[in-house]
């Protein structure tokens, strides 16, 4: 019985990755259409890294036996994103939020899909990092606690916990 929950658990902290891959990819597309000629080869190489990564989620949820969960058509900004500037500060808002849900995933992961997770927690919060120049102490949880989530807040609705989400 244990097993099952934890395989569940796993499952569901997977679709909320996956969900929120989803999303920074669709936010990626904004941020690529506004940035800066100077960064734009630094925002096409994350818009492959999370297209990648949402692949690689989606192949995990199938080994495990579910479904994995479709994108949106599109999502709501948190933001208008009218130039460079606000393009630079939601690329740095989806990988902040993406490290939050990689947070939850570590915690949910068994085995080396916990490494992966790890892995992907610690990319979002290095491009994040070089996106916004700020850092913070434990990447991925001071972000939850600001929106006032955490792993015990997580839920496997559709709807991405993500900057860009179907709704603002």
């Amino acid at each position: 019985m244990s097993d099952d929950r934890s395989k569940n658990a796993e499952l569901a902290a997977l679709q909320a990755a996956l969900a929120a891959e989803h999303a920074t990819v669709y936010g990626y597309g904004v941020v690529g259409g506004r940035i800066a000629e100077a960064r734009r080869a630094e925002a096409r190489a994350a818009w492959n890294a999370h297209r990648a990564g949402r692949d690689a989620l989606a192949r995990e949820v199938r080994d495990l036996g579910g479904e994995p969960v479709a994108a949106d058509a599109a999502y709501a900004l948190p933001f208008p994103v009218p130039d460079s500037a606000a393009a630079l500060r939601l690329a740095a808002q989806l990988e902040e939020r993406l490290a939050g849900v990689y947070a939850d995933l570590v915690r949910a992961a068994t085995g080396a899909r916990r490494g992966t997770a790890a892995g992907a927690l610690r990319d979002a919060a290095v491009r994040a990092v070089r996106w916004s120049g700020q850092s913070v102490a434990f990447p991925g949880l001071a972000e939850r606690a600001a929106e006032g989530t955490g792993a015990a807040g997580t839920t496997t609705s559709t709807t991405p916990p993500a900057s860009v989400s179907a709704t603002p």
